[in-house]
């Protein structure tokens, strides 16, 4: 809840869990309310109870509230999406049900007791869910991640390496820049972000609309600092959830945190000795550090039973249809990439572990860090699409309770 004097401005928002995509749901901001008098308080949240006149909402800042609405309180439906309560239709109490986001506008009631809503604004569960999976085939076709090289905030612009391509990412006012929270893969712990908080060597996946000169004009970028581990197992500690790798890069052990979110895939062998072939002939060709080329740009892996000149799957998706594993499919010796949080305090999190990576990590010990880090997932859930493999959702993702892209 929070005070507002005068006119009434809430934004109803926030992440919720779906299939697909779990962005920020489509916020509204809510300007000269009807039968809201000064000094209101604002619950905004989702409903887990209606009994009769009697709402309790989950508030997004985390005590449920139960609030009585009033007689002749004004009821109002916004879509998801909307700017303002200008497009929003009447409704009534009856249409509300338990998922459903609302905002209420509320005062003393004479009790002194339960507060009265003098205004109700709801956003329907359905509605929610649908826009969701609009925004996550959007992610998912017209999106691109990779590590950030340079930011030049007075331009507007990213340079971001994306395998063997640079891209050139442009911003507007418009653009909706969102930034993870150092230890959470969890997309509703994104902070709105600005693009000067944004380093290189961050990792990003932008939504835009590509351009034929390597330039993307963004309309949504997520950005976060993690850390890529590649290297084999040391040891594994089911009880404790955690595997200890001996990074090849720095030649010391890490130890990494495995959670319920946690990707983790294997590889087959086949897939990857085609993707070690394809570090080597970039090495060969002068590729960005010995990337791999992104599978969808050239003569890649194909879908599983795929007709042959069918559609090329990204690299992201080709990852999502790979076996997953748990922690006792681990094995001393084991070759691994993982996506990690920076903060390994007591261990870092591990957003996404690939087993199976023998071959590649012998082809390209340099370029394969970067390879795997843009390789991000929207959601977190192994039928999801084109942004990757771990960092939501989400998901925006990861972006993956839900997230965004998740790195």
């Amino acid at each position: 809840m929070r005070r507002v004097s005068g006119c009434l401005i809430a934004v109803l928002g926030g992440t919720v869990a779906a299939v697909a995509l779990p962005l920020h749901a489509a916020g509204f901001v809510q300007t000269g309310a009807p039968s809201a008098r000064p000094h209101a308080t604002l619950v905004v949240g989702a409903v887990t109870a209606v009994s009769g006149p009697s709402v309790t909402v989950k508030t997004d800042a985390g005590p449920t509230q139960t609030v009585t609405v009033a007689d002749r309180a004004k009821i109002l439906k916004a879509q998801p999406g909307s700017k303002s309560i200008a497009g929003a239709t009447a409704d009534t109490l009856s249409d509300l049900v338990v998922g459903d986001r609302v905002l209420l506008a509320t005062h003393p009631s004479p009790d002194s007791v339960t507060p009265m809503a003098t205004t109700v604004v709801i956003m329907k569960q359905a509605d929610i869910a649908r826009m969701q999976a609009q925004e996550a085939e959007a992610w998912r076709e017209h999106s691109v991640g990779g590590i950030v090289k340079a930011v030049d905030p007075s331009a507007g612009t990213l340079t971001v390496a994306a395998q063997l391509h640079t891209l050139t990412v442009h911003t507007q006012a418009s653009t909706m820049i969102r930034r993870y929270a150092p230890t959470s893969i969890q997309y509703a712990d994104a902070k709105p972000a600005t693009l000067d908080q944004i380093h290189p060597g961050d990792q990003v996946r932008v939504l835009g609309q590509r351009g034929a000169d390597a330039t993307i004009e963004a309309q949504k970028i997520v950005a976060g600092s993690f850390q890529n581990i590649a290297g084999t197992v040391v040891h594994t500690d089911p009880a404790a959830n955690t595997v200890t790798v001996m990074n090849a890069s720095t030649k010391k052990s890490v130890t990494v945190r495995i959670t319920p979110e946690t990707q983790m895939h294997k590889l087959p062998e086949t897939m990857a000795d085609r993707l070690a072939a394809r570090f080597r002939a970039a090495a060969a060709h002068g590729g960005a550090n010995g990337h791999a080329p992104q599978p969808g740009a050239g003569a890649g892996p194909r879908p599983a039973g795929g007709a042959a000149g069918g559609p090329h799957l990204t690299l992201a998706q080709m990852l999502q249809q790979t076996p997953a594993v748990t922690l006792k499919d681990l094995h001393k010796g084991d070759a691994l990439m993982i996506v990690a949080s920076q903060d390994a305090t007591p261990a870092a999190t591990a957003f996404t572990l690939l087993a199976g990576v023998g071959p590649i990590l012998r082809a390209s010990p340099a370029g394969n860090g970067s390879m795997f880090s843009a390789t991000w997932n929207l959601n977190g859930q192994s039928g999801g699409g084109g942004a990757g493999g771990g960092m939501g959702g989400g998901q925006p993702g990861g972006a993956g309770g839900g997230g965004g892209p998740r790195p």
